[in-house]
């Protein structure tokens, strides 16, 4: 039995937006990005993984902490990885998060640029996929083994696997923000031609938090 590819507690402005523009060193989310997350910030999961741990309770927590339970793997964008284009000038950027990632498994960066695996503090693996979005999965399935395996974005990433038809289940996180600009998330999108619906609408404290997951009259793949 193998685990669900899903995507959780992915944060996308009023407007559509899954990142701001101009993601750079000090924009990591992009200009005005970080506003996307402020349901996230106050919760017990985000506070335990960076915090003082004395995080909030409710519903946008329990969204928080669902995300982070039986996962087996994880799947990024490059640009999640941080703001380095083209090859790789050397290794010494190993990405946003400092000596200990927040992944605490394999997580597989998709890129079309080689470098050789990285492992970090606390049980987090970089390894680098260049062969595209089915590659990693297949790699990210043989390491999560009955584990799930999260797709952790940016958007055009949960875009590809989207129209592949590849995850099953999606919880997006909609923040009452607009950015006016960025790295849109639904537009083109045909969700309900590539077998998707929304199976729970959810208001939380400071987002309103959607569950879309297949059709139970649409074929798996």
């Amino acid at each position: 039995m193998t685990g669900r590819v899903r995507v959780s507690s992915y944060a996308v402005s009023v407007d559509g937006f899954g990142a701001g523009p101009d993601q750079s060193l000090s924009n990591p989310l992009g200009v005005g990005g970080e506003l996307l997350h402020h349901w996230f910030y106050p919760t017990k999961t985000f506070q335990t993984l960076f915090g003082n741990g004395q995080g909030t309770e409710g519903t946008d927590a329990a969204f928080a902490e669902r995300g982070m339970e039986n996962v087996g793997a994880w799947i990024l964008g490059r640009n999640m990885f941080g703001p380095i284009r083209g090859d790789w000038p050397d290794e010494d950027w190993k990405g946003w998060w400092g000596e200990e990632p927040p992944y605490h498994v394999p997580t597989f960066v998709l890129t079309h640029h080689p470098r050789p695996s990285l492992e970090m503090k606390g049980g987090t693996v970089f390894h680098f996929e260049t062969g595209g979005i089915e590659a990693a999965l297949e790699r990210a399935r043989d390491a999560a083994g009955d584990r799930d395996i999260r797709i952790g974005g940016g958007a055009e990433t949960i875009r590809r696997y989207l129209k592949a038809g590849l995850i099953d289940e999606m919880h997006v996180a909609i923040s009452p923000v607009l950015l006016g600009r960025g790295e849109p998330f639904w537009a083109g999108l045909d969700l309900p031609a590539l077998g998707y619906e929304v199976i729970e609408s959810t208001a939380g404290e400071r987002a309103t938090h959607l569950r879309i997951g297949r059709r139970k009259d649409w074929p798996c793949p």
